[in-house]
Parts: structure tokens; C-alpha cells; sequence
């Protein structure tokens, strides 16, 4: 049986991490700010749990990926299982984290922060994927 490279893990889940940040949450961020008129120091405090967050997540998922590269086999089909699944299970926690904030959270905003939390899943555990399947040069 096949070991884990837990390096090559570590720099999938970090490029994923960096780019879910760059191109998902960094322009969120800003319109939280402005929707919700917090102070800076609260926008700062938010964005960098939400920063480590992400980064955590896209670890996770590169591993995820890596555990089950081991049993079906690394390649595109195994990356997009893992991708469908693990975007299914952050979609699931948020549906849970907005059942428990007793919905106060408009539905319509709801899902669409669920699809686009979704998407970003996807392209991040594809990303981290590639990366750790990519041949050191």
C-alpha cells in the first residue's frame, strides 16, 4: 500500500488555500464590511479566522483526496468524487450553522453563499488535486 506525501499535501491544500482567499473570500470580505458597518479591527478579526479557515479546509481536502488517491487511484475521476463530496459536506455544515443561528440569515443569501461555497470547494479540492498529483520537476 501507497504512502501519503504529506508535503506534496501541505503545498496542494496551501496553492488551493491562496486562491479560494485571492478570488472567493477576499471580495466577500470587502462587501461584508460595507454591508454590515463594522469597525476595521472587527473586518480584521473576521478575515483572518476566515483566512486560516479556509486554508484548514483545503488542507483537509487535499488529504482527503490523497487517502482516497490510495484506494481508487489517483486521476481526474477520484479528484471529482472527492470534489462533489467534500462540496456536498461544507453546503451540509452551512445548512447546519444556519438551521442553529435560528435563520437569520435571509434563505435567498443562504443559498447563494452555499453555491458559491460550493464552487469554491470544488475548484479547491481540484486544484489541490493537481497539485499534489503534479510531477516535481
Amino acid at each position: 500500500m501507497g504512502k501519503i506525501n504529506w508535503a506534496r499535501v501541505l503545498l496542494g491544500g496551501f496553492v488551493a488555500g491562496f486562491v479560494i482567499n485571492v478570488f472567493f473570500l477576499g471580495p466577500s470580505l470587502g462587501a461584508l464590511h460595507l454591508s454590515l458597518s463594522w469597525a476595521r479591527e472587527q473586518t480584521v478579526a473576521v478575515a483572518i479566522l476566515l483566512f486560516a479557515l479556509v486554508f484548514i479546509v483545503t488542507i483537509l481536502v487535499t488529504w482527503f483526496y490523497a487517502a482516497a488517491g490510495l484506494r481508487f487511484g489517483t486521476g481526474l475521476r477520484t479528484a471529482a468524487l472527492v470534489s462533489l463530496i467534500s462540496g456536498l459536506l461544507v453546503v451540509f455544515f452551512q445548512y447546519i450553522g444556519w438551521i442553529m443561528t435560528s435563520r437569520l440569515i435571509p434563505g435567498n443569501v443562504w443559498a447563494t453563499d452555499a453555491g458559491i461555497a460550493f464552487v469554491a470547494v470544488v475548484i479547491a479540492t481540484l486544484l489541490g488535486a493537481w497539485v499534489y498529483e503534479k510531477p516535481s520537476s
